[in-house]
């Protein structure tokens, strides 16, 4: 059965920094969509970051690419299997050099947390009782 796919492009300022942030979290890199100017980050079967310097991105819009940390362009939101994989992922980001943004979300039967990578991209991480998701 065809699954549908995300592909989020996300610009960054340096590439290599980048690459290793996202690895640092345990994601890999596809290297048969990679270069030196894009790095395919493989967060799921269905989920791929690809990560574009400023002039590669530039080749795909006309508009303005914004500065993600001074302006926010997109909240991207992953799910994760328990509250400890919440807490780990964030912390993995900032020990990576990322930062935490917001505060905690805990309502019971759901917990978050956000955190920004190296280029100010914000990242929430959220899970969701089973129980509760599936009514």
């Amino acid at each position: 059965m065809y699954q549908q796919m995300i592909f989020v492009n996300l610009a960054v300022d340096d590439l290599e920094a980048s690459k290793k942030f996202f690895t640092e979290l345990g994601y890999s890199i596809n290297a048969q969509f990679s270069d030196e100017t894009a790095a395919s980050v493989v967060i799921s079967d269905t989920i791929v970051a690809m990560l574009l310097t400023r002039q590669k991105y530039a080749q795909f819009t006309k508009k303005e690419i914004v500065d993600a940390t001074k302006s926010s362009e997109v909240l991207l939101a992953l799910s994760a299997e328990s509250r400890e994989k919440v807490d780990e992922l964030v912390e993995k980001a900032v020990a990576a050099g990322g930062s935490v943004t917001g505060e905690t979300q805990d309502h019971g039967f759901m917990y978050g947390r956000a955190f920004d990578d190296l280029d100010g991209h914000t990242w929430e991480v959220i899970w969701m009782d089973p129980a509760v998701a599936q009514g």
